[in-house]
């Protein structure tokens, strides 16, 4: 059975940044009460030509350059987000397209903050089974756009971006081990976006309802995750018989301060051993995990041989965790340049659609000569 190793790691964020002394010139607030609850002090924002797919597309294509893996060498693309492009297409499909990924299966998962964690162990799991060996997975966001930012309880925490890790399969022990998925939808009205499904479809009612925005009962919420953390860690640690104290790093999902030293007292870590980001980039959902570990490498944070263990909660609600040993880069005798292949994939997404018109127009002929 080959091991899912994590090869390549990137992420993409917009350029505009919006900091806590901006918020509370829009909403009744100010700097210290956000960093005192939340250890947040600014978030990026997308701009209006930026989305969940094109930030999951350019973090897509700087984890391909880390792995050193051309798009065309994929199997398959998982793209995790609570902000996808659209409800259908797949935003998947998009980034598929985007970069090139011309052999590439592509689908979205929806579990919300918990998401990347979910598609990283379902990536692992295909390596596993011999279904597929090149896996990017995408934790893409753009929930600036679902925000109320007349409501200072939500609106303070979310920000955009996106990150992205190859999974490839390898005879050698190493890469992601064990994970843990759990859901409790018994919790699901604790945070959701009520409308835009086929429940609550798009309406003067739902608009004028402000439905269309993030609601969160934060001390629901707040209690929810401080429980799971610790729990859904040491849970898949037991799976591969190892303990707390084993751990050289722990990649929380990026939501409040508070919570991640709660899980850190729940394992009795130090929070040295956690990374955290939260302060730069607020809560960007399924993409705070792969942004966080892009910059854990970064800082030198995570070394080759390193227990690396991932966990996450959202809504659903929905928890889990991984833990991988790093290996980084699978040894290649190729550099692959993305420039010209990108290239030639934009001529043929080009060609592609032109040649989809052209059917259209002799088909719509034909049936004219038909009848």
């Amino acid at each position: 059975m080959p091991y899912a190793h994590i090869t390549g790691w990137g992420m993409a964020v917009p350029e505009q940044v919006r900091t806590n002394d901006d918020l509370s010139k829009m909403v009744e607030t100010n700097d210290e009460w956000i960093r005192a609850r939340t250890g947040i002090r600014e978030r990026r924002i997308a701009s209006e030509d930026e989305s969940s797919a094109t930030l999951g597309a350019g973090a897509a294509l700087c984890a391909l350059e880390v792995a050193n893996l051309r798009a065309a060498d994929l199997d398959l693309i998982i793209v995790a987000s609570s902000s996808p492009e659209h409800i259908f297409p797949a935003t998947a499909s998009i980034i598929q397209d985007r970069i090139g990924a011309i052999n590439a299966g592509a689908f979205d998962i929806l579990a919300a903050c918990t998401g990347f964690i979910f598609a990283v162990n379902m990536a692992a799991q295909s390596i596993r089974s011999g279904a597929s060996k090149n896996v990017l997975v995408v934790g893409a966001e753009t929930l600036s756009r679902f925000v109320d930012w007349t409501d200072r309880n939500t609106c303070i925490l979310f920000g955009d971006g996106a990150g992205a890790f190859v999974l490839q399969a390898n005879e050698e022990r190493g890469g992601v081990l064990a994970e843990v998925m759990h859901s409790d939808g018994s919790g699901g009205d604790l945070l959701s976006l009520p409308a835009g499904g086929s429940k609550l479809p798009a309406s003067l009612a739902t608009v004028q309802s402000d439905l269309h925005f993030i609601k969160m009962d934060g001390k629901s919420v707040f209690r929810f995750a401080t429980r799971v953390m610790a729990r859904a860690t040491k849970e898949t640690l037991e799976k591969v018989g190892l303990e707390p104290e084993d751990i050289d790093l722990v990649i929380p999902h990026q939501a409040n301060t508070r919570i991640i030293e709660a899980a850190a007292r729940g394992l009795k870590l130090p929070m040295e051993k956690f990374m955290v980001n939260l302060d730069r980039y607020g809560n960007t959902s399924t993409a705070s995990v792969p942004i966080a570990t892009v910059e854990a490498f970064q800082n030198g944070r995570i070394n080759p041989g390193d227990t690396v263990v991932m966990v996450g909660f959202g809504g659903g609600l929905t928890w889990g965790a991984l833990v991988a040993e790093w290996t980084g880069p699978l040894p290649s005798e190729r550099k692959v340049r993305h420039g010209w292949f990108l290239f030639l994939a934009r001529i043929r997404s080009v060609l592609l659609r032109i040649l989809r018109i052209v059917e259209g127009l002799l088909w719509g002929r034909y049936r004219r000569k038909k009848k």
